[in-house]
């Protein structure tokens, strides 16, 4: 199986850049079939889901972001790029670790606001433990 790693792809509107392997599209089995969740009858009705088999690896993605057949063909192609980089590099893959890397800055943000909020608490506590006092006395 040959994959081909191009040079840095620049990703509109993102901020990293990640090597993500090519997907030729011999390899690609694809089907239009008809999308679930809201939308009515423009949903039921029209066949705008993607859903993209990479042959030699086995994965399947499906994409049914808009409704527009051409947005979730080019998409279900990105998600299923991202995938074959987390499947070929495992552990080593840029995309595990900076969604570890954006996990660990909103646990830590959480923990931020938490301790924010606790200190809050203590401080009106105080002042309220404080008035009470003048006012006994």
């Amino acid at each position: 199986m040959d994959i081909g790693w191009p040079s840095v792809l620049p990703a509109a509107g993102k901020k990293y850049q990640i090597e993500l392997p090519v997907v030729h599209e011999e390899e690609l089995e694809e089907q239009f079939v008809r999308g679930s969740g809201p939308g009515g009858q423009a949903t039921n009705k029209t066949s705008n889901c993607v859903v993209l088999r990479h042959i030699p690896s086995g994965i399947v993605v499906k994409c049914h972001e808009t409704r527009s057949v051409d947005l979730n063909r080019k998409r279900a192609r990105e998600i299923l790029r991202e995938k074959l980089e987390v499947a070929y590099k495992g552990e080593e893959s840029e995309l595990l670790k900076m969604k570890k890397e954006s996990m660990q800055k909103k646990q830590d943000k959480r923990r931020k606001v938490n301790e924010n909020i606790e200190k809050k608490r203590r401080f009106k506590e105080m002042l309220n433990s404080k008035q009470e006092d003048d006012k006994s006395t």
